[in-house]
């Protein structure tokens, strides 16, 4: 069906498209006619982060910003649904034009800037859906706030999501917040982690449950830097890692019309260079922590990739624009094939 309905889409500007996806999804569902937009695959159970996931295959934050369309969307098949970017405040993100596909090369470049509703919006929303699956919060800062306050951004955040989380990531790799990637740095990270891994661990307590807290990494960072980052996961004891958001480097689509846009790009151009930190930081981890690979899967093989290289479970987002929800059980079926016949996790 998505097939039929891809040149509608492509005909309107990218984020407009996005829109009306969505729209057109929570249609379908209020009207029980999802079964003919996709087809759950059967279950294939994995466990990371001491949860059980319906199967391996998620959707990356970023296509649902303030958890509106999540019932939807956990409807199609998905074993975990990550929402956010949410930030304290609402804000409106970067002026328009900002998202742009780059047909030719199976290919997003996003400049939004976490727009969002903010976190009180988000968590209205997941407390009138319906949705009961595995559930990642997605984490920032607003825009306006300095890093050296940051923290206070991640925290409040922090505790507002963690009641209906059952996960959290920590997002510090965007590209589109000015500043924000410098929070990767090792001295400024660890301070960072630590902050709130104490709040993590404080709020399991008053809770009774724990909730596990995930890092994204950005593709851009050396080799240097990815192994002072993985000192930091496993000193602070961080639950796991998010391999990989969007890259600044965009040389593969310099001959593209939209090839020069600021933004992160994603999709297939994504896919080596994400895959390779996933492999690099499988490697310098080992089995302490699980891994999310993420970053230019466009058919199920680079899913069944993503595994071998190290990783638990895999999400999915540019694949989606160009694949549409037969992707996910392409993923699941592949890495199902994988698994069968001895190779990956």
């Amino acid at each position: 069906m998505y097939d039929l309905i891809r040149p509608l889409l492509f005909a309107l500007d990218a984020e407009t498209a996005h829109r009306l996806t969505l729209y057109g999804l929570g249609v379908a569902h209020r009207s029980n006619f999802i079964q003919w937009v996709a087809r759950p695959p059967a279950e294939l159970p994995t466990q990371a982060f001491g949860i059980r996931f319906p199967n391996p295959v998620g959707l990356a934050a970023g296509m649902d910003k303030n958890a509106d369309h999540l019932d939807a969307l956990g409807a199609l098949g998905f074993g975990f649904v990550e929402v956010g970017t949410t930030t304290p405040r609402p804000q409106p993100g970067n002026d328009k034009p900002r998202m742009f596909r780059l047909p030719r090369h199976e290919a997003v470049i996003n400049r939004l800037g976490f727009n969002n509703a903010g976190v009180d919006a988000l968590v209205r929303n997941v407390q009138q859906s319906s949705y009961r699956g595995v559930l990642g919060i997605n984490i920032g800062k607003n825009k306006d706030t300095p890093n050296e306050k940051a923290v206070d951004d991640y925290l409040l955040c922090l505790e507002r999501v963690y009641p209906l989380a059952s996960y959290i990531t920590v997002n510090i790799s965007s590209p589109n917040t000015q500043g924000l990637r410098d929070l990767q740095e090792e001295a400024t990270l660890r301070r960072f982690i630590e902050t709130l891994r104490e709040a993590q661990e404080r709020l399991g307590s008053q809770s009774g449950t724990r909730k596990p807290m995930l890092l994204k990494i950005a593709p851009d960072l050396g080799e240097a830097e990815l192994d002072a980052i993985a000192e930091v996961l496993l000193a602070a004891r961080v639950d796991g890692v998010i391999c990989t958001n969007t890259t600044i480097d965009h040389s593969a689509v310099a001959d593209d019309p939209h090839g020069n846009e600021t933004g992160g790009l994603s999709g297939k151009p994504l896919f080596e260079r994400s895959t390779a930190v996933l492999r690099g930081m499988r490697r310098r981890v080992g089995n302490r922590l699980d891994i999310i690979g993420v970053g230019g899967i466009l058919e199920g093989g680079d899913a069944a990739t993503k595994i071998d290289a190290g990783a638990s479970l895999v999400q999915i987002y540019s694949g989606m624009v160009y694949r549409g929800p037969a992707l996910i059980a392409e993923c699941v079926n592949e890495i199902r094939r994988q698994r069968e016949a001895g190779h990956g996790g």
